[in-house]
């Protein structure tokens, strides 16, 4: 078994840090920014020192590939986003960028023999934090080879004409053509040179941690709803309207959010998670009752069966009155379970026990590239811890030897792989 090399690890971790240090532990580095620019820099750098060869497709996607000994053989390729969310930590994303170079690294270092050329690659645009949706770019790839029903959301022409929320009168299009590392179309990932995708990353929540366990064999990424919830009254003086005539909109969505929180606690799943993260209110003047509120819901959850139970509960909202409001539910985003190849998930635990390292089974409730490219190529993740679960913060942190035991697991299971392929 072979494994990679912890000070190594802890030199790529500071040096990345660096680039978009917002000043309090943490980063942010929006995608197509300056910082993104700095950050590609540096990995461009590091695998040019170990003769990977450089390319760029058309969505600023870079692969860094070492050749394997059979030059007809498909590629196997590791990677995640460098980009992150304001305020955010040193490793969503990038620690699977920083682990696929570090195996590269390792094999060139130690010159591990292989038959398939190896990439390390950063994906474009992961996060959507500048120019919605998340996971963009891997949405576009594998746009073709995805369900029908999920293909709207990644049509290309709609993706580049997706606004900056920084500055709405500039899209991503815009942005993406005056970038350093737009590239061509013929060097986009496709099944007819790439084998299989390994994605490392943090777990993003206290599982492993409660656990003491120090790696995740990821199964699969848990079935996501997103719906609005809107609540219609009508407006008036806050201090002259009696209350018993008023149809005041958040009123009504305070008391519909808590109901909601009542019957779905009543299915009992305790696996269920499901959030409301950002609300809208018309007109927001403190001396005005509100005449509109608009809420989200996120629930995710492996089985569909759950969430149609949900979804059957958000369905009856608009049966009632809520305050004398009007009620509207609108789905606004909704994806599968994606279940990762068990083949691969396989070489993951085989090459985990191997290595002597505490590990668990476990699935994932955010979001990564490897869900959309799973449509078109065999796709897995491996987890590591997250300190006391905390991600999309400043505070995230996982420890230098619980991020290169990471790196060894994907090295070793990318070898048997290697092995058993063609």
């Amino acid at each position: 078994m072979y494994k990679c090399n912890v000070n190594r690890m802890e030199d790529k971790i500071k040096t990345f840090s660096q680039f978009g240090d917002a000043g309090h532990g943490g980063i942010t580095r929006y995608s197509l920014s300056k910082e993104a620019e700095m950050a590609r820099d540096e990995f461009v750098k590091r695998m040019k020192a170990i003769g990977a060869e450089i390319e760029t497709d058309d969505l600023a996607n870079i692969y860094a590939t070492i050749p394997g000994s059979d030059p007809n053989a498909k590629r196997i390729v590791m990677g995640s986003h460098c980009d992150s969310v304001k305020n955010g930590g040193n490793y969503d994303g990038i620690l699977g960028v920083m682990g696929a170079m570090e195996v590269l690294e390792t094999v060139v270092e130690q010159n591990i023999p292989h038959k398939h050329p190896l990439t390390a690659m950063i994906f474009t645009n992961e996060e959507g934090s500048e120019f919605p949706p998340c996971m963009m770019c891997s949405g576009i790839l594998a746009h073709d080879y995805m369900p029908e029903r999920f293909k709207d959301n990644f049509e290309y022409n709609k993706m580049m004409a997706s606004r900056s929320i920084l500055d709405p009168n500039v899209t991503f299009g815009e942005k993406l053509s005056q970038f350093k590392y737009k590239g061509d179309i013929k060097n986009r990932m496709s099944p007819d040179k790439y084998k299989a995708l390994f994605e490392l990353h943090i777990e993003q929540g206290p599982i492993l941690e409660d656990a003491g366990k120090d790696i995740g064999v990821v199964t699969c990424v848990l079935g996501q709803m997103i719906y609005r919830v809107k609540f219609y009254g009508f407006a008036a003086h806050c201090g002259t309207f009696p209350m018993k005539k008023r149809h005041d909109a958040f009123h009504a969505a305070a008391e519909a959010l808590c109901w909601l929180h009542e019957e779905i606690d009543k299915l009992g799943h305790e696996d269920l998670v499901y959030t409301t993260g950002e609300v809208v209110i018309h007109p927001c003047v403190n001396t005005v009752i509100p005449d509109y509120f608009d809420f989200s819901i996120d629930v995710r959850h492996e089985n569909p069966e759950v969430l149609d139970q949900v979804r059957e509960i958000l369905f009856q909202l608009p049966k009632k009155k809520w305050q004398q409001c009007d009620c509207e539910v609108v789905l606004g985003w909704n994806r599968d379970t994606v279940y990762w190849n068990k083949e691969l998930v396989g070489y993951v635990r085989e090459a985990v026990e191997e290595l002597g390292i505490s590990h668990m089974d476990i699935n994932s409730g955010a979001g990564h590239d490897a869900q959309y490219i799973s449509y078109m190529i065999p796709t897995t993740m491996i987890f590591v811890p997250s300190d006391k679960g905390l991600s999309h913060c400043e505070p995230e942190h996982t420890s230098v030897e619980q991020c290169t035991d990471g790196a060894s697991v994907m090295l070793n299971a990318v070898l048997k792989l290697d092995q058993a392929s063609e």
